[in-house]
């Protein structure tokens, strides 16, 4: 009797839970939701698991087909197009398409527009016609804009349409803060800064006409630093971006930013940009603490003074330091609550450099929008992509979350950058009964997430007194790009076992005190990201440092002395540094 009845009730909830699905539409969403955290009413459905060469954005066409810019474009194409067949929310046929010049791993632009699929690599934007009900395009690929200038940092290539047949694309600056040194500690800035003349900003171009330069283009907007989420709102009729905020705060500048300011600070900014606004940069950075734009210790700042900030485009919202913000998408749909109509959604992908605090961002946001201007507090509305509570390096989170689009249903769809991971966000609850209660969970998190709340200054300091001085030194100027762990990331190359480190320790000095420019190979990958040189170190510092990266990760060499550096550095023209002296 009791196994009777219980078939009955297990029958009963199958029925009403598949009932429920055909009622909206939409397909069961996996029992863990992919491993995401949600408001209350919604579900994710893993389309796809991985994607061979991973995945930066992504576009949704109008029969639900996918398009997925690969991170890591692969022999047999950059792109690559997914199908789900049975509407079961996983993709069937997956396709590996187009083979096109400058094929680059930051390639950032995957867009729909007027039949069109754009997209882009970092020098390049393309598009190719798409033939309704034709999964892979087959059309000749069109070369709609070429940038002439050697790729460089912060050389991405977003594209956004407004109603008007224009497209929008940036060209970032190739600079942190426009520095007489780039990201070298102490290093001022330079006066005028000349790069802004041709970088640093978004220009407008004709979004059908091929074969275009940046002379062809009209200059939109400037003082941007280096953006990857760009969107027009076609109700607001204006062009949206989240700008990453300048990096090393405390690392340049320990003697006006503490390593809980250089966590928190500047703020990744959330801007509506009209014909020739100018964001501030290099001069100012928005702190999100004190609620306005500072003045840049590069030109004369010092944490506090405020000098012309005033007179520059203001953010709609500052977020805190480091979140990455990559993508950014106003949901037009009817499938979500009325809630979430005509609001922003941001994906972050998450930081490098809040060490020694825990790493940040990793989750998508959403900002409430009504008349074109947010109209409540940003919220938590999908977390739990990194698969740790603590991102202490990195590395250590599965997925990053990159880019975004909507369903013609109107579900949103996430791709992450790590294995190119897909979840499809589903709402299956009562639109009408959606309130305050189902986002408490999501409040919650905001507050409470280390990878999302402001950090206590000591509690969630992760050295805590358990790191000797050299380790600090290191985590101060060197890890914010080879990490804490010595294990680097995609960009910056490792120190645990690498030949450089191990090897001659006066070759190793000399790049500290002279920097390193170009293409290098460690451990068999090749990597090609400017190091600066922290000759302005004390010589003291610099032997702390090296003698702790070879006797740390994983090396075992000799030490490196005061009087190893004091050589090295008399050997390279420099005059030595004496002890404590910066």
């Amino acid at each position: 009797m009791r196994l009777s009845r219980l078939s009955v009730l297990l029958s009963f909830f199958i029925i009403v839970y598949f009932t429920q699905c055909r009622r909206h539409g939409l397909p069961p969403g996996d029992p863990d939701n992919g491993g995401l955290f949600l408001p209350k009413g919604f579900e994710a459905v893993v389309v796809v698991d991985s994607l061979d060469g991973a995945a930066r954005h992504i576009a949704v066409n109008s029969n639900g087909d996918i398009y997925v810019k690969l991170r890591f474009p692969l022999s047999s194409g950059g792109n690559a197009a997914l199908r789900d067949e049975d509407n079961d929310g996983k993709a069937e046929i997956v396709k590996d398409f187009d083979e096109y010049q400058d094929k680059s791993s930051y390639g950032t632009g995957m867009r729909i527009h007027n039949g069109y699929l754009y997209f882009s690599s970092v020098t390049r934007v393309f598009r190719q016609k798409l033939t309704p009900g034709q999964l892979v395009p087959d059309t000749k690929i069109e070369l709609m804009l070429t940038d002439t200038q050697p790729p460089s940092q912060h050389d991405t290539k977003p594209i956004a349409f407004d109603d008007k047949g224009n497209m929008y694309v940036p060209f970032g600056a190739p600079s942190d803060c426009c520095q007489m040194e780039d990201r070298t500690p102490f290093s001022p800035g330079m006066d005028s800064c000349p790069m802004l003349l041709t970088r640093g900003g978004i220009w407008k171009f004709d979004a059908n006409k091929p074969g275009q330069f940046q002379k062809d283009g009209q200059k939109f907007a400037t003082g941007v630093r280096s953006i990857v989420a760009l969107e027009w709102n076609d109700q607001d009729h204006n062009l949206f971006t989240m700008m990453h905020g300048r990096d090393y705060l405390h690392a340049q500048w320990p003697n006006y930013y503490t390593e809980w300011d250089g966590a928190l600070l500047p703020a990744e900014e959330f801007l509506k940009l009209k014909e020739g606004s100018n964001v501030g940069w290099p001069y100012y950075y928005y702190d999100q603490l004190k609620g306005k734009l500072l003045l840049n210790p590069e030109y004369g700042g010092d944490g506090k003074k405020e000098g012309n900030g005033s007179d520059y485009t203001q953010p709609l919202i500052g977020f805190p330091g480091h979140f990455a913000p990559n993508d950014l998408l106003f949901y037009t749909g009817n499938q979500f609550p009325a809630h979430y109509k005509n609001g922003a959604f941001i994906a972050f992908h998450g930081s490098t450099s809040s060490a020694p605090y825990p790493q940040s961002g990793y989750f998508v946001a959403f900002v409430p929008f009504k008349n074109g201007s947010p109209s409540g507090q940003w919220e938590v509305f999908a977390d739990g992509f990194a698969g740790v509570d603590t991102v202490v390096n990195t590395s250590d989170a599965k997925y990053r979350p990159m880019g975004l689009s909507m369903g013609p249903d109107g579900s949103l769809y996430v791709c992450d950058s790590e294995k190119g991971k897909i979840w499809r966000i589903m709402y299956k609850g009562d639109t009408s009964k959606f309130g305050q209660a189902d986002l408490s969970d999501m409040i919650r998190r905001k507050k409470e997430a280390l990878n999302i709340k402001t950090p206590d200054s000591i509690r969630d300091n992760l050295d805590k007194g358990n790191v000797s001085i050299a380790g600090k030194t290191f985590n101060t100027y060197c890890a914010i790009c080879h990490q804490r762990d010595g294990l680097g990331n995609d960009r910056f190359p490792p120190l645990s076992g690498s030949e450089w480190v191990k090897g001659d320790k006066n070759s190793l000095i000399a790049i500290v005190l002279s920097g390193l420019d170009g293409n290098i190979t460690v451990k068999g990958k090749s990597y090609n990201n400017k190091m600066p040189r922290l000759n302005l170190l004390s010589d003291e510092n610099i032997a702390q440092i090296l003698t702790y990266i070879r006797q740390n990760f994983n090396n075992n060499a000799s030490a490196v002395t005061l009087e190893d550096v004091n050589n090295t550095r008399k050997a390279l023209g420099g005059k030595v540094n004496k002890p404590g002296k910066q």
